[in-house]
């Protein structure tokens, strides 16, 4: 595989992650078990692509055995799956 697919897959996967642990810990942005995961991932994917245009020490660094790089883009789309969570639960919220 690709560097880059294996970077995408990392963050997608820690998207997925950080959405589900955003929403369990809180209930007002909670959008179930499926909708956290979809937000996550999706916020992971596109974070952390955005994270790895702005620092590029993270970009593709998945394909090379750097565990700290590998640990930075798993951080990074899960943070970035946790905000866009955030995001999609609050607005949801407040149109309901």
């Amino acid at each position: 595989m690709s560097g880059m697919l294996v970077s995408l897959l990392i963050q997608i996967v820690g998207g997925a992650i950080g959405g589900n642990v955003a929403g369990g810990a809180a209930k007002n942005i909670d959008l179930g078990t499926l909708g956290n995961t979809i937000a996550g991932a999706i916020g992971g994917g596109v974070g952390g692509q955005i994270l790895g245009m702005l620092i590029p020490m993270l970009a593709n660094s998945a394909s090379t055995p750097d565990i700290g790089a590998i640990i930075g883009q798993a951080a990074g789309g899960g943070v970035a799956g946790a905000v866009l969570t955030a995001i999609v639960g609050a607005l949801k919220n407040r149109t309901a």
